[in-house]
């Protein structure tokens, strides 16, 4: 969320900002946000006013009752009287200026980075990075749902029978497969200085809105209703969500933490081959790492953890590319982001696999994590995250890289970790 303050002294500079990211009708809303917000100070002061004007008053009928003069402090009492209804109108109002306030900064996503591209679509994404060589495969070569069903690996008629679409079954060394990259994933971010954590899978509300899921995706996260709970879309939300209404140190930077966890998501609207096998599920492992770093540091941070990524990738062998985002393509609470997509050969077609952002000050003003700085005053800290990695594209970029004539080749980085080489 942004602050008001630096909405109502960078006003040009937020709009330049939201038509990067084609946002609609910024201006109006930011007018908005000043005006509710002039009201909201104005309201404050006169609310101020009152009550030292009451208390004031309340003095002074203390020292007329003790000197004997009742009369003039029963006048001042009717005064007070109605000082009080005065402050109570105002509490009222500043109550409900401030809440129109915040549902108003809740529509406004973040400002992007001066380095994010103009564009309206994923289309208009610049490739900053590309590796790897993308294998030329065997005669008859099939995707990774026909080679799931060939080797009865993954079985995504069994899930859609269990719960629906979405939710597949893995197998024998398909399930062994999963493990293996969960743990090889985890292994990697710990052995570069990443806590592992394990976290809550469901979060409460203020979570969501904490790291900006709520109320912005709400129509894409599974909610129980009974206990106003959500299933997490990713485990930034219970991690970040660990340092909400906390007051760091600046000796406390870096906070680096890692946590695996089962991710859901509604994916309304997703439908055709596109999103066939596990190109797109509503339930999916992911490892991701999460960083909290000074406001100085968080792009070199920022750089690390794509580094950090492209190491994971290069041990797995996959042909693999960067893009940056551009502003209509961007994540809603992101100032800049960088995606990771593996080229799979059997669909011709690069798949996601990764996204790595910098929030900035933008979760943690929802959150109120701020920190301590050397001249002692209380600063919004940055927040990072990334996908370090989510499994099902990995793995079908795996299944379908790897396929030989004899079965699927395990990369050798993965061989310790599964117990077996091929799939056949």
């Amino acid at each position: 969320m942004l602050q008001v303050a630096f909405i109502r002294e960078n006003k040009e500079t937020v709009l330049k900002g939201l038509a990067k990211r084609n946002f609609k009708n910024a201006e109006s809303i930011i007018d908005q946000v000043i005006s509710t917000d002039e009201n909201r100070r104005s309201t404050q002061t006169e609310l101020d006013n009152t009550l030292a004007e009451s208390n004031k008053l309340s003095k002074e009928i203390g020292i007329l009752y003790k000197n004997g003069e009742p009369k003039k402090a029963n006048i001042l009492k009717e005064k007070t009287s109605q000082l009080k209804n005065e402050s109570k109108e105002l509490t009222e109002k500043l109550g409900q200026l401030s809440e129109e306030l915040q549902d108003l900064l809740y529509q406004i996503p973040n400002i992007p980075h001066d380095s994010v591209p103009s564009g309206n679509t994923e289309d208009d994404n610049e490739t900053v990075f590309e590796e790897g060589t993308i294998p030329t495969l065997h005669e008859g070569a099939l995707p990774h749902w026909e080679l799931a069903k060939k080797y009865d690996i993954i079985d995504f008629e069994l899930g859609n029978k269990i719960t629906g679409a979405g939710f597949p079954v893995y197998k024998g060394k398909g399930a062994r497969l999963q493990r293996a990259l969960i743990n090889y994933f985890l292994d990697k971010n710990t052995a570069a200085g990443y806590n592992e954590i394990q976290v809550p899978h469901l979060v409460n509300e203020e979570s969501g809105k904490g790291t900006g899921q709520l109320p912005d995706k709400e129509g894409q996260m599974y909610h129980a209703g009974i206990d106003n709970l959500y299933l997490i879309p990713t485990a930034e939300v219970p991690v970040t969500n660990i340092y909400r209404d906390v007051l760091l140190k600046e000796t406390d930077f870096p906070i680096t933490n890692t946590a695996y966890t089962p991710c859901f998501r509604r994916e309304a609207g997703s439908y055709g081959a596109h999103v066939r096998g596990l190109n797109r599920l509503h339930q999916f492992d992911k490892v991701e790492i999460v960083r909290i770093e000074h406001p100085s540091n968080s792009y070199k941070a920022l750089d690390g953890m794509v580094d950090h990524i492209k190491g994971i990738l290069q041990e797995l062998e996959l042909p693999y590319r960067i893009l940056r985002l551009c502003g209509g393509d961007i994540g809603f609470t992101s100032a800049l982001t960088f995606d990771f997509e593996v080229f799979s050969t059997a669909q011709d077609r690069w798949l996601e696999i990764s996204s790595v952002s910098n929030f900035e000050t933008f979760q943690a003003n929802r959150l109120k994590l701020r920190f301590k700085n050397s001249e002692g005053k209380s600063e919004l800290a940055h927040t990072l995250n990334g996908s370090s990695l989510a499994l099902p594209r990995v793995l079908a970029g795996l299944l379908e890289n790897c396929q030989t004539p004899e079965g699927i080749k395990i990369p050798k980085v993965l061989v310790p970790y599964c117990g077996f080489e091929m799939i056949n």
